[in-house]
């Protein structure tokens, strides 16, 4: 098997495709060995033939007293990748392990938006040194995109674009591409502006390559331009990603005047971390950004503890009306009450995670209350119906026949089954309603949408529940 191949037999592999991390990882103590051995060549030879992912995965397994040196020994045009794909940890190891003036000529090798993002993980002594061994042009602009409100496009955006005069010709754009390519994070998509850096349109790099050297950039460019502000949330930019398929995007200031530009990788990170967030929201977690084998038990406990506390507080009003409830009807009953609150509650959640994911994706507006609604009042009609007649069904053929249980009579069986027609109409408008409440109210709809939907919705149920029996079992 492959796995099974040592380094030789890798490197001599007639095949194209590149040595991957679950191929190393189980040799990752080998690969550890040259360099105690100071077999450096064949170290590099074999780790030139990994992708920068792939050795960023290997950097976060190895053991912190070698990530230094590991790190070291991997040549300079892929270390700033790997280094930005490593986890915040291995990061703080490397750095500790660096000198002054190794650490200097790493950052001089970052995009700045991929420094910003490193110091925002790091302790204070961390970021302290990565700014005081940063060029001074550079110190400038960190400081800057650090100033700007959090989840903001101008945090996650870089100032290292190619920009062009309009009065150039393609002639001398593609010099200037030339001078300047080395250190920007994208030469495909290039911007043209005025002498006070205001946007006047774009222009890609097939634009340029299929042109007349002598054409000018205004005859070429595009002057229809999307783009955003450095103050929109970044979640937005991120959906203007998914619904353009750009691989670019400016980024302007209030004086309209470009200021930087946010690449689909960046958008990439925003719409995983948007969706890990609302993941943990909606399962009563607080969000955390640390991995989960890497979080401290006391950080885990605080992230959940007071969801919990809530959740139980909420609770006792569905204890209080059942409490009321096991008084006045016939105990029999009872039984089915787990039933009624459980399938309540998960048909609540079914309509707030569609709702939710819905207004994160900028498919539904607040304004399509009305339509939302009636939407699932009518999905919540057939469900109700569906899955009353199968309660019944399953009272009268389990309870009453097999189980042989004398007290469990049609009549008992009808009870449930509309009782459980009728809540699960109601969840289904309750979970989509709550999510769009809260966002026209500027809270977060994946935190209402599901401790706040099961409390409700069970409440709702057992008083429902009383209401449809009373008359019979009372």
């Amino acid at each position: 098997m492959q796995e099974n191949k040592n380094f030789d037999e890798m490197l001599s592999d007639e095949s194209v495709q590149a040595i991957t991390s679950d191929e190393l990882l189980p040799k990752l103590d080998e690969l550890i060995a040259l360099i105690d051995e100071k077999r450096y060549t064949e170290f590099v030879r074999i780790i030139s033939e990994v992708p920068t992912a792939d050795i960023a995965e290997l950097l976060d397994e190895v053991e912190e007293a070698y990530r230094p040196r590991f790190f070291r020994l991997l040549p300079k045009e892929i270390a700033s990748e790997v280094f930005v794909d490593i986890g915040s940890d291995a990061q703080e190891d490397i750095i500790a392990g660096f000198n002054d003036r190794e650490l200097a000529s790493m950052l001089e090798e970052l995009y700045l938006d991929d420094t910003v993002d490193i110091i925002e993980e790091m302790p204070a002594s961390v970021v302290k040194r990565i700014i005081r061994n940063s060029t001074h042009e550079n110190r400038s602009m960190i400081n800057q995109l650090l100033h700007y409100p959090k989840d903001s496009a101008g945090t996650i955006m870089t100032t290292e674009y190619v920009r062009f005069r309009a009065d150039m010709t393609v002639r001398e754009a593609l010099d200037h591409i030339r001078s300047v390519a080395i250190d920007k994070e994208t030469i495909y998509t290039c911007y043209v502006t005025d002498p006070y850096r205001r946007l006047l349109g774009i222009v890609t790099a097939k634009d340029l390559l299929i042109s007349s050297l002598d054409t000018d950039l205004s005859d070429i460019m595009e002057e229809s331009v999307i783009y955003v502000n450095t103050t929109d949330d970044k979640e937005y930019v991120a959906g203007k990603f998914e619904k353009y398929g750009f691989l670019a995007l400016p980024v302007v200031d209030a004086e309209q005047r470009l200021v930087g530009i946010i690449t689909v990788d960046d958008a990439i990170d925003v719409i995983k971390e948007e969706a890990e967030e609302d993941f943990a929201k909606m399962a009563g977690i607080t969000p955390t950004e640390t991995p989960y084998l890497k979080t401290s038990v006391i950080s885990v406990f605080k992230s959940r503890i007071p969801w919990l506390l809530l959740l139980m507080i909420s609770a006792t009003v569905s204890s209080t009306i059942l409490s009321f409830f096991e008084r006045n009807l016939a105990s029999i009953l009872v039984l089915f009450v787990p039933m009624l609150m459980d399938t309540g509650g998960n048909s609540g959640n079914q309509a707030s995670v569609t709702l939710v994911r819905g207004l994160s994706l900028g498919e539904v507006k607040r304004a399509d209350f009305l339509k939302v609604w009636w939407r699932e009042l009518r999905v919540g009609l057939m469900c109700g119906i569906c899955l009353g007649v199968v309660a019944f069904g399953k009272i009268m053929l389990i309870d009453h026949l097999i189980m042989q249980n004398d007290e469990v009579s049609w009549l008992v069986a009808l009870v449930v089954g509309v009782t459980l027609s009728i809540t699960i109409m109601i969840a289904k408008l309750i979970g989509s309603t709550l999510p769009l409440i809260a966002s026209k109210i500027g809270l977060d709809p994946a935190v209402v949408a599901s401790p706040f939907i099961t409390t409700s919705v069970d409440a709702i149920s057992l008083i429902l529940y009383y209401f449809i029996a009373s008359p019979f079992f009372s």
